[in-house]
């Protein structure tokens, strides 16, 4: 019987492996341990202290943002352009998800931010 401990979505868990005639078969017990630590944020520490608006603008993969093109107090509309992320070779649109204000801009060009990272805010 071997342990391992085996992350999953920043869960760990305890597994232990046990050989039977020549193939490896999981034994069902799994215990799950408690998550790690989160790492500190991406952006920088004043744009993170920014004032939140009630309407969250995530990162929908990981990258780097190549352009910001809405600032702070600006009005959008739904589908305007917030900012430009690269990820894969690809330029991607982040747009905004519904008509508001422009609350907070968390991210800078050069940034990288990964999946599910808050990059801007919108009060509607």
């Amino acid at each position: 019987m071997k342990q391992y401990t085996i992350t999953v979505n920043g869960v760990a868990y305890d597994v232990t492996v046990e050989e039977k005639n020549g193939g490896v078969v999981s034994a069902p017990k799994a215990v799950e341990k408690s998550a790690p630590a989160a790492a500190a944020p991406v952006a920088s520490a004043p744009q993170a202290a920014a004032k939140d608006g009630n309407v969250a603008v995530s990162a929908p993969m990981p990258g780097k943002i190549l352009a910001v093109k809405a600032k702070e107090g600006d009005s959008v509309k739904a589908g305007d352009v917030l900012l430009v992320l690269e990820a894969m070779k690809m330029e991607n649109d982040i747009v905004a998800p519904q008509d508001g204000v422009v609350a907070s801009i968390n991210v800078k060009v050069g940034d990288s931010v990964e999946s599910g990272a808050k990059l801007a805010s919108l009060n509607a």
